[in-house]
């Protein structure tokens, strides 16, 4: 059965790294005395041992372990035998690849959906569903396939930003970006706020948090849904 945290952020303005997240965190990885990081997005280039000593004070807080997916010979062997599994943000198109590159994506799905508990943010999340296609992030690397995790029915757009009537920007809003992808594509999207996350457990997706989250499908006008929801239905 999944268990999966997937949050659009790892950090509020204002707040310590995953801090708005630790109490969920404290009983989402009960069960877990080590967490196996994923580092390969590297938020600004940041090496992989500096993103995990980040990770590691973070999770120190639930007395909590931390051990990153680079430090082990046989990357497929640690995903296997994880406790739990959070992957962290940066460049989806950077992390997708190194994912490939490394033979990791579908064991990952594998243990995943067999119960292992997952965290995701941002890029970490982007993964969770059906393609990255709907990621921020620019093109740095080119990946061998935009198919990603496939463990949420529908895409996601992580720091999901709404349109500023006050700005004097003329370029494309999210809604716009997304309505492009849904010219050519039919899968949903669900437009993540900062401070929001998904709780997934099972079947169930369920929107937690203070703020609503924006869902598109093609050729449908986008709606807002509720905290509580729960978002098993863009999978119907």
């Amino acid at each position: 059965m999944k268990k999966m945290l997937i949050a659009s952020t790892s950090t509020l303005h204002g707040g310590n790294y995953l801090e708005y997240l630790v109490p969920t965190l404290e009983i989402h990885f009960k069960d877990c005395s080590e967490i196996l990081f994923i580092p390969y997005a590297r938020p600004g280039g940041i090496s992989h041992d500096d993103y995990t000593a980040i990770v590691r004070l973070a999770f120190a807080k639930i007395n909590k372990t931390v051990k990153g997916l680079h430090e082990f010979e046989n990357p497929i062997h640690a995903i296997e035998n994880a406790h739990g599994i959070f992957t962290g943000g940066g460049n989806t198109f950077l992390l997708v690849t190194q994912l490939y590159q490394n033979q990791v994506m579908e064991r990952l799905k594998q243990v995943v959906e067999n119960g292992t508990p997952y965290l995701g943010s941002s890029a970490g999340s982007n993964i969770a569903g059906l393609t990255m296609q709907t990621t921020n992030d620019m093109p740095i690397i080119y990946p061998p396939s935009f198919k990603t995790l496939g463990l949420l029915p529908f895409n996601l757009n992580p720091h999901y930003l709404d349109a500023d009537l006050q700005s004097k920007h003329m370029g494309e809003t999210r809604e716009t970006r997304i309505k492009e992808f849904h010219a050519f594509n039919t899968i949903p999207v669900v437009g993540l706020r900062e401070g929001s996350w998904l709780q997934v457990t099972g079947e169930k997706i369920i929107l937690k948090g203070n703020l609503t989250a924006r869902v598109f499908k093609q050729n449908n006008t986008s709606i807002e849904v509720e905290p509580e929801t729960d978002l098993a239905f863009l999978g119907k």
